[in-house]
């Protein structure tokens, strides 16, 4: 089947629904999106609805909804399912559904034995370790028994007093969680317990697994990442350099992503920046090979002030920040890299058609999250109506948005504020700097409340963080 026979349904909404959907047509792909009542004035609607066709567009109650996701599928006629990043994005036993069901589909994303195998945090460990990849110290199995994970966790805590940790501290993770949720931070032998059972709670609830993971707690770390793009036949893989997304609200929840991950021509560090950036690179490349890894996805890593490298986990998805790695990437003969674009070709089985020699890594880029959210209140979400939505083009911004910019918005409750991504280009960490200022300063961005409060934002938080990052 070729690029025209095939039918995408953009199971999301948002932003991602309208990079998805440009890619489509970009390709030649016919597409049909979803949207909920809440979505009806978003801006992905109006373009699936002036892009599109009579197919191109069904209301749904819910984004969750498997059932409901299928009967547009049949609906419409769907060759293939995109799931963007949220949602079904990591979720195998839909994925796997989409491949198995009556009426079969294609999955955009990783297989979903693979998604099944490194979406487990602890089988990606036993995975890592077995390829001499270094992990966090910490349980290599999933823990359920509560006597054994007190034993476990005291054992941790007992190891860092004896190698005199200023500070002692581990990590409660759901195994199968991502993306920051069901992690808790325990400082105090004696509320192991209860946060344990807290987030083995969480976790059956979320994903019907209550494995928890403990790890110690290294502190003062930066955040890096792998992007990995990779063939449907499992044995061509690429990656598409580094990110740093060390700036985080209080939640663990990334708000400034830049690629590469270190800048070491800008900063010093006390390490060897582009020896650890090679490292989790290859170790990454290593780990996709072994898996026979078949579409997008990003290792995500923690180094710690002394340069050394620790695998957290792999995302099995797009990732939000695809667009930073992006701007700084170039194909030979073919041009600026669209990652969404690649995912969706792929993932409908073409030949990649390029190697790692082909691919270009130049200058420097920063995405900044805008939110409608107190960083001062804990980042907490500000609910109104987006009356002024704004910026000044120039030829390193890229901006994508679902907030029509001519015409009021209220932002829907049912989802998280987020208003916009902004990608900045730069030549060197410098002007990267002073253009990300330059933008947000001259970012229009005004709403209010229904009792008449103004507009919050994350942008002088913004501001803020951009003198810091790259920095360790």
């Amino acid at each position: 089947m070729n690029s025209g026979e095939h039918r995408v349904l953009i199971a999301n909404r948002g932003e991602i629904a309208i990079r998805i959907t440009k890619a489509c047509i970009e390709l030649n792909l016919s597409f049909s999106c979803v949207y909920t009542d809440a979505d009806r004035d978003s801006g992905h609607v109006r373009f699936a609805r002036e892009n599109g066709g009579s197919r191109s567009l069904y209301c749904i109650s819910s984004y969750s909804d498997a059932n409901e996701i299928f009967s547009v599928a049949d609906s419409c006629g769907a060759t293939a399912i995109h799931p963007g990043y949220g949602f079904f994005a990591e979720d195998f036993r839909f994925a796997r559904r989409v491949a198995e069901r009556e009426k079969p589909l294609i999955f955009i994303g990783p297989s979903w034995w693979i998604i099944r195998e490194l979406g487990d945090k602890i089988n990606t460990k036993r995975l890592a370790r077995s390829l001499g990849v270094p992990t966090i110290p910490g349980s290599d199995k999933p823990i359920y028994n509560e006597l054994e994970a007190v034993e476990f966790a005291d054992s941790l805590f007992a190891f860092q007093k004896e190698q005199g940790f200023k500070f002692s501290a581990i990590m409660v993770k759901a195994s199968a969680g991502g993306g920051g949720m069901g992690i808790e931070e325990v400082t105090d032998p004696d509320e192991f317990r209860s946060v344990f059972r807290r987030i083995r709670n969480y976790a059956k609830r979320q994903f019907n697994d209550e494995g928890v993971l403990i790890e110690q707690r290294i502190y003062g770390f930066n955040h890096l990442e792998v992007q990995i793009v990779s063939e449907r036949s499992g044995k061509k893989h690429v990656h598409f350099g580094t990110r740093n997304c060390s700036i985080q609200s209080s939640g663990n929840q990334k708000r400034i992503e830049v690629a590469p991950g270190f800048a070491s021509e800008d900063i010093h560090y006390i390490f060897n920046a582009a020896s650890v950036l090679d490292c989790i690179t290859s170790h990454s490349l290593s780990m996709a090979r072994e898996v026979a890894y078949d579409n997008v996805g990003t290792w995500e890593w923690i180094v710690t002030p002394r340069g050394e490298p620790f695998l957290m986990e792999v995302n099995t998805r797009i990732q939000v920040e695809n667009g930073v790695s992006a701007a700084i990437s170039n194909i030979s003969g073919q041009g600026k890299v669209d990652i969404v674009r690649e995912q969706l070709r792929l993932g409908l089985g073409a030949d990649m058609g390029y190697s790692q020699q082909d691919i270009i890594l130049k200058g420097l880029a920063l995405e900044y999250r805008i939110i409608a959210e107190n960083p001062d209140r804990n980042f907490a979400p500000w609910v109104g109506t987006i009356e002024k939505f704004g910026w000044v083009a120039e030829d390193w911004l890229e901006v994508f948005t679902q907030v029509p910019t001519d015409c009021e918005y209220e932002i829907p409750t049912e989802f998280d504020p987020n208003l916009a991504l902004a990608i900045i280009r730069g030549d060197s960490l410098d002007q990267l700097r002073k253009r990300g200022i330059e933008f947000l300063e001259g970012l229009e961005l005004r709403g209010a409340d229904r009792a008449g409060l103004q507009l919050q934002s994350n942008i002088s938080y913004l501001k803020d963080k951009t003198a810091l990052i790259l920095e360790f």
